[in-house]
């Protein structure tokens, strides 16, 4: 559905509350059509985005471990390798 929603699953180290909000906040941006928030849709958004977070965090927690990292490092974790 969204090519820029990276698999968080299986990362070494695990993946951080940050990468999951920001997965979460993609997510949200995509299936809701709102790329900028304003302030009619703000409160709604970040309802949504924390209830995505919420679940992601969960799912994660109980799904059993990857045999195979993931192919791809998220976006917050490229960044910060190329700032170093």
């Amino acid at each position: 559905m969204c090519r820029n929603i990276t698999t968080l699953r299986g990362l070494e180290p695990a993946a951080t509350p940050e990468e999951i909000e920001a997965a979460a906040r993609q997510f949200v941006r995509k299936i809701s059509g709102v790329q900028s928030v304003s302030a009619s849709t703000e409160e709604a958004f970040e309802r949504a985005v924390r209830t995505v977070t919420e679940a992601a965090t969960a799912l994660l927690a109980e799904l059993p471990p990857r045999k195979q990292p993931p192919k791809t490092e998220p976006p917050l974790r490229r960044i910060a390798a190329a700032r170093t």
